[in-house]
């Protein structure tokens, strides 16, 4: 679990910030309110990674190319390697660390990924696993499901180059069945 952030100023110096280009946010990080003053250039994945140590959050190509960076931003999918630290102000952050659920059980997007066989190596799997977890989110008020070419649209954004990505398609749609079954059982 995530232990409440004080304000603080980011360790690294690397970029030659004065402090009088600092701007403070609060912002909740997997479920955590957290607050920092942050160079207002910072990535969010710097943040992430290098403040609060939460490693899971792959930075690949660092273009918005590849979607090892996902994060999702008030439950929607964005490349932390783009995004600028200072448009979280107010907003619920999650990282692949944030989807175990606080009893250490897995998110259902995760358990699909293991059931289908939908990890190889690991490095695109924290990506790949928020921008599903996004795409089952957006799903849950659709009037109908998803189907396989509309989920491999979704998914565009996120490379990987140890499967074929079918298994990751199959993953992603046993995730948004099984929501579907749960929206069922509720009504």
């Amino acid at each position: 679990m995530l232990k409440e952030k004080k304000t603080r100023v980011p360790s690294k110096n690397r970029n030659g910030y004065s402090p009088s280009t600092l701007v403070s946010v609060i912002f909740s990080l997997n479920g955590s309110q957290a607050t920092c003053s942050i160079p207002s250039s910072m990535l969010l994945i710097d943040l992430i990674r290098e403040e609060f140590g939460l490693t899971g959050t792959k930075p690949g190509c660092r273009e918005g190319e590849c979607g090892a960076c996902t994060v999702l931003v008030d439950g929607h999918a964005v490349n932390s390697c783009l995004y600028l630290t200072v448009n979280i102000n107010g907003k619920e952050v999650t990282t692949i660390e944030g989807l175990t659920g606080r009893d250490g059980n897995l998110d259902p997007v995760q358990k699909a990924m293991i059931s289908k066989g939908a990890i190889q190596c690991g490095f695109c799997t924290p990506g790949m696993v928020m921008s599903i977890k996004s795409l089952v989110n957006r799903n849950k008020n659709a009037k109908k499901k998803m189907n396989r070419e509309e989920i491999k649209k979704s998914l565009e954004g996120n490379l990987c180059r140890c499967t074929g990505y079918i298994k990751i398609i199959d993953a992603a749609e046993a995730a948004i069945t099984k929501m579907d079954e749960k929206i069922t059982e509720i009504h």
